[in-house]
């Protein structure tokens, strides 16, 4: 008796705790999403129910002008780290050759460095060789860890993949290249869309990085909210970061099915 009396105090604390760490992180978020429905600009007093910060959102050219800056070098940070993300992986799962440890331990900087001494050590860079010409600084160095976490992804893909299908496929006449597109590429797509998604979700979101290397006029969507909280929050920044937020976790649900299809392919 007295040792099921213990293992219920220790599900019941341990229940307590789990549920206190999830509402200290996640209640002020669902604080932030019922704001941004609120009628009055003060955040701390709810006075009825409406949509009309979001039409107000709608509405900011500025507000506009960063959301479209962060789709582009989202979108073309993401092609191209895609694709030499998914050529890197698919080289270092196949070839062996001199220096790949080393190479190995590189690609992994991009993950297990911190933000800031890449973000220091991308302006110092920038700044020698002055390169200060529109959005091409931020799609560079996103690209630069980003390509990390696509071939991260795609290696985890392409770990147990049967190579005698290539094999088969050179067996009856396609060349390297046709079978990579044909056979391999099919196989691996779910790892390589979920590692897109997951670079463009980092690529999106990304405000450390990005204000080292961001030139004057090209804010990206999260410098520009920086700068609007620091005189005052209003339920339109509310309204944008929910937004934000929906956004973001549709995409890693997203990369998350892709992940899990992939994991249900490798097992037929």
């Amino acid at each position: 008796m007295a040792v099921k009396s213990y293992s219920n105090i220790g599900k019941f604390s341990l229940a307590f705790y789990s549920w206190t760490v999830y509402l200290f992180f996640y209640l002020p978020i669902v604080i932030l999403i019922v704001f941004s429905f609120n009628i009055s600009r003060i955040n701390t007093v709810w006075t009825g129910f409406t949509l009309s910060w979001y039409g107000e959102l709608l509405k900011n050219a500025n507000i506009m002008i960063a959301l479209k800056n962060s789709l582009i070098v989202g979108i073309v940070s993401t092609i191209i780290s895609t694709i030499i993300g998914t050529m890197t992986a698919f080289a270092m799962h196949k070839y062996n050759f001199f220096g790949k440890r080393l190479f190995d331990l590189v690609l992994y900087m991009p993950i297990i460095i911190p933000d800031i001494v890449m973000g220091i050590s991308l302006a110092i860079f920038y700044n020698i060789i002055r390169f200060t010409f529109g959005l091409f600084p931020i799609i560079v160095a996103h690209v630069a860890f980003n390509i990390s976490f696509v071939a991260v992804v795609v290696r985890s893909r392409l770990h147990g993949y049967n190579k005698t299908l290539d094999e088969a496929a050179m067996d009856l006449g396609a060349n390297p290249f046709q079978t990579f597109m044909k056979v391999t590429l099919p196989l691996i797509s779910p790892g390589v869309i979920a590692g897109a998604l997951i670079a463009f979700t980092l690529s999106f979101d990304d405000y450390l990085i990005t204000s080292f290397v961001c030139p004057p006029g090209s804010n990206t969507l999260p410098i520009h909210v920086y700068s609007m909280i620091k005189t005052r929050v209003t339920p339109e920044i509310n309204a944008l970061s929910t937004f934000i937020l929906a956004f973001t976790m549709t995409l890693v649900l997203i990369a998350q099915r892709f992940m899990m299809g992939g994991d249900k392919q490798w097992t037929k």
